[in-house]
């Protein structure tokens, strides 16, 4: 995927997946981060788990499911391990 793909998918997968676990969002720059760091896991995880060779491959559906759940994960994970 090109920059700006990584940029667009991670800001909006971001902002989703902080709305679902969170209830806001993080801003643009953290929105972009999650989403782009959550692709990475959500790509590992489903090349390691299920086999998927290419789950984001580019600007499409897979990729933004693949990313969500990726970000969904890290952002559970981040919030069990939060210092209180």
């Amino acid at each position: 995927m090109g920059l700006l793909a990584w940029l667009v998918v991670g800001g909006v997968v971001g902002w989703v997946a902080g709305m679902l676990v969170k209830g806001k969002g993080f801003g643009l720059i953290g929105n972009i981060a999650i989403g782009i760091i959550g692709a990475l896991i959500g790509g590992w995880l489903a090349g390691a788990v299920f086999s998927i060779d290419n789950a984001v491959s580019g600007f499409n559906l897979t990729t933004f499911i693949v990313a969500f759940l990726g970000a969904v994960l890290l952002l559970i994970i981040v919030r069990s391990v939060k210092f209180r």
